[in-house]
Parts: C-alpha cells; structure tokens; sequence
C-alpha cells in the first residue's frame, strides 16, 4: 500500500467521522465549532483525557487536526499505526518538535447526502487561520468552506460522460462530480491546490479524476464537456501593491471581468444540452442594478441561462469581508490599510456595491435556439432542502421552461396542472371579517417563493388536481365570478406560467405529452 492508502486504512480504523466527532464533544460544542469557537470541544477532549490514561484514535486525530492542538508522539502512534509517525510527517501532515506533533494540513471528516446515497470522506487542505495565528499565504488551499457547500448543493446529478470542474482548490467538487460522471477533468492555476486535490481523490478510492494545470480554459482548450461545474476566483479584489492576491479566491482581473470571462468562455467548451453551474460576483455601478451586467454578457454567446442573485454587499461591507477573510485582524493598521486600498478601487470605478450569486447556463441542442434568459433576484432564505439541493430544483426550472418554450397559451388552457406537494397557502383575516385581507402561496422547498394571490388566482390554484383542464377552470370562475371568461384567462395565463416556471405548478403526465 502506498502511504495515502495507508492513512485512508488508519482514518477507517479510527472511526474519524462526523458523527463520532459530534460523539466526542456532544452537540453544543459541534455548533460552536461551526462559529469557529473551540474553547468547549477542547474542554470535553481534556475532560476525556483526564478520565483515563490514552485517548482512542479518534480523540488523537480530532485533539490534532480539529481543534489544533500539540499531541504527543506515543498518542500520535496509537492515531497512525499502519502509517506511523514518520510517514504522517513524510506525507506532510504533521510536524515534529522535540515529543511531540502538531498539524502541518488541515484534515477533516465529511459527510453528505446525494441521489447516489449517503457519503463520507476525508478532506486535505491548508491550516486556516485559527491554527496559523496570523494572515494566510497567497498560496493557500481552502478547504470545505460556504461557498462550498453553495456549489455542491447546485451540481445536478444525473449521470453524464464528462464533467470539467474549473478552478478545483481542494478538489470537493471534483469528488462531488466523479460520483456522477464517467470522467472528470479538474483544473487549477495553483500547483499547490492540485498536489492536494490529488491526494484527496486518492484519499478518497476516486480514479476518474485527471488534475490540470492552467488557467481558466487553458487546460481544456478545444474540449468540451456534459457539465461544467466552478467556484471560481471571483472575489474583486484591487490590483495594486501591498494588497495580496489569494490564488483561491483572486483571478487577478480587474473588477468582475474574471466572472465575466468564465460565463462567456463556457459556451466554448459545453456539448450540445450541456449544462454549467457556477457562482460568482457581479458590480453594481453608481447604484445600478448588477444583474443586466450579467445579461449583457451572456445574450451574446447563444446560451440558455438562469441568474439567481443572492445578496448585494455594500463597498464598505464587501472589503470588510474579504480582509477579514484572508485573516487580517480588524482594528489594525494593515487592515485599515487595505480597507481603503479598497474603497478607494470601489469609489475610482464607481462601484456602490457586489451582487453574488448562483448561474446555471445550457447549451442548446443542435439546431434549437435559446429559450431561456432569466435573471431573478432572491435575497431570503431558502426553502427546505432534499438531498439533492437547490440544484435538483433549478434542474426541475430548466425543464419547466422548456416545456412553457413549446406551449402557447391555447396549449396551455388545455393542459391539466397540479399543485407541487410542498406548497401551502396562508389567509389573514381581520378580526371579525368573513373575507381574508391576504393570501399568500408558500413553496417549501426550492427559494422558498412567496406568491400574493387574488381571490381567482387562488381558486384556480386550489381546483388544480390534474383533472381540469386551465381553461375548464377559467370557466368556472368566470361564470363563478359573474366577469368575462375571455378576460379572466388573459388575465391568469401569465400568472400560471409564472408558477410553473417557479415550481409551484406541474403539467401532469398527460399534459407534457
């Protein structure tokens, strides 16, 4: 076995996962790790440690690796028998100083829930800062962050041949695809980002993964995929001196020209009925909306798209953020130095804030058109989500477009529609009064849309059960409501379409031919 299969053997063996860490220090302290406290995880460890006279394997890896404190060589030994103390220093895991060891990477279990069933692996990246006490390096290696967790919660999952993760860092989204894909191609600028990709598909028994060196589209040219997937270096950071440039993070493009170039170079290298999803920041100009930033690049390209905006920072709350991000203590000179290194990039290219958000692009089949372009802002919470993610609905809206594309009104009055099971409806009444004031459609799932619904709205959503047809329904109301049936689909046909679009309403088999 070579060493990386050995410390796979030795991170088995000690049951290193996430529920046994949640088991170790119970679920307070699992949530405050989540806020980067460590304080009482360390106390539930020292309380264990007191309790008897060696920590089991688990407690050594997660004391080491979690929570970033010094072991000494014996409990490293008893965490790495098969591997061994030498090979764990020889692998770069660990360094040595005298009796005892400290974490020289960050390694972490990791666990999720996909169409292909429940999975856990073991995560490689670099120390973040918490263990280093100071500012990361340009060329750190971030590991399972936010953003993230964002991208492989949007990955569709069904299975294609190929799948190009852009910009892989650690290399989880890598993983996330190779569950999925006959082959992937994982690429990064950063020679470092790929030695530990690399070693966390082997880590992780993964065989159909290639690492490419490059940037951007550099390493595929002239190939195209089934699927995109990337969370590239968007963060708009100044291009001047004593600003650092984080390889993870920075593209180093002025602006969002980085997220610009991404978006319009996948048209280059997706097959026919390919999809992409990526992330990523777009700039809002002297108070601007940012999402027609967004269109006007993609309109010309010949791809489909979907643009979900998230949130919009502040120029002032954007540069807070990333200093802070790279580990740069408030309330110091170099961070007030930085600070105004960005808002005075901010303020010379009239930039009042950055929009960030999910994109879902497709390349149509041979010989079809686009059919979609859609950019929608969606600041709140989301709605509950399956183990797919939010991509398993954005899959279901790219699907429902194309049905609306093929469906004019006339087919649409034939269709019969029903309501989505994770949809509910709410009435508010005054006290006292016979008639609600209010009524509000409630999607469960998905972004959690909010649809205010007139009294006709509503009851042609509650009479959907698949078995009238929209128009059969439109009579009824019409006739109901004593006003002109003619009218009244008028008026409700674009409502409905609206509805399907946004998952609240489906045709029923029959209607989707």
């Amino acid at each position: 076995m070579n060493p990386v299969e050995l410390l796979r053997s030795d991170l088995s063996a000690a049951g290193y996962t996430v529920p046994a860490l949640a088991g170790l220090w119970g679920p307070d302290a699992a949530e405050a790790l989540h806020r980067d406290q460590r304080v009482p995880a360390r106390r539930a460890l020292d309380a264990l440690r007191a309790g008897r006279s060696d920590l089991p394997a688990v407690a050594v890896l997660a004391d080491l690796f979690v929570l970033g404190r010094a072991v000494t060589l014996p409990e490293l030994a008893v965490a790495f028998p098969a591997l061994g103390v030498q090979g764990a220093a020889d692998l770069g895991f660990v360094s040595i100083d005298g009796g005892q060891a400290r974490a020289a990477l960050d390694l972490r279990p990791y666990s999720f829930e996909d169409t292909a069933g429940a999975g856990s692996w073991w995560i490689a990246s670099d120390l973040g800062e918490l263990a280093t006490g100071g500012a990361l390096p340009e060329d750190h290696v971030l590991g399972v962050g936010g953003a993230s967790l964002t991208l492989s919660g949007l990955m569709f999952q069904a299975p294609v041949d190929s799948v190009l993760d852009l910009g892989t860092g650690c290399g989880i989204q890598a993983l996330h695809a190779a569950r999925h894909a006959r082959r992937v191609v994982a690429t990064d600028i950063s020679e470092r980002a790929l030695a530990i990709a690399a070693m966390n598909a082997t880590l992780n028994g993964f065989e159909n993964i290639e690492f490419r060196l490059g940037s951007l589209f550099e390493p595929v040219a002239g190939e195209r995929f089934d699927r995109i997937v990337s969370n590239p270096p968007f963060v708009i950071t100044p291009r001047v001196d004593g600003v650092p440039s984080y390889e993870y993070r920075d593209g180093g493009m002025v602006g969002d020209a980085l997220v610009e170039a991404v978006l319009t170079g996948v048209a280059e290298h997706l097959e026919p009925g390919g999809t992409a999803q990526l992330l990523g920041n777009w700039e809002y100009h002297d108070g601007d909306d940012g999402l027609p930033r967004v269109r006007a690049w993609l309109d010309s390209v010949g791809l489909d798209y979907w643009i979900v905006e998230r949130e919009v920072l502040s120029a002032a709350l954007y540069a807070e953020t990333w200093i802070r991000d790279g580990g740069t203590t408030p309330a110091t000179p170099d961070f007030d130095r930085l600070y105004a290194a960005w808002l005075d990039d901010f303020a010379e290219r009239g930039v009042s804030g950055v929009g960030f958000g999910y994109v879902v692009l497709r390349m149509p089949r041979a010989g079809a058109s686009v059919t979609l372009t859609r950019t929608e802002q969606q600041h709140g919470p989301l709605g509950d989500i399956e183990p797919r993610g939010v991509g398993a609905h954005l899959e279901a809206g790219l699907a429902a477009s194309d049905w609306l594309a093929g469906t004019d009104d006339a087919a649409l009055s034939a269709a019969r529609l029903t309501v989505a099971g994770d949809v509910t409806e709410e009435r508010h009444y005054w006290p006292g009064d016979e008639n609600p004031t209010a009524m509000v459609l409630r999607q469960g799932g998905g972004f959690g849309r909010a649809v205010t619904l007139d009294t006709a709205l509503a009851a042609l959503i509650g009479a959907c059960d698949g078995e009238l047809s929209v128009g059969a329904i439109c009579a009824a109301l019409a006739q109901l409501l004593e006003v002109d049936e003619t009218a009244l689909t008028a008026d409700l046909l674009p409502a409905v379409r609206e509805l399907v679009r946004g998952g609240i309403l489906s045709p029923s088999s029959s209607s989707r031919g």
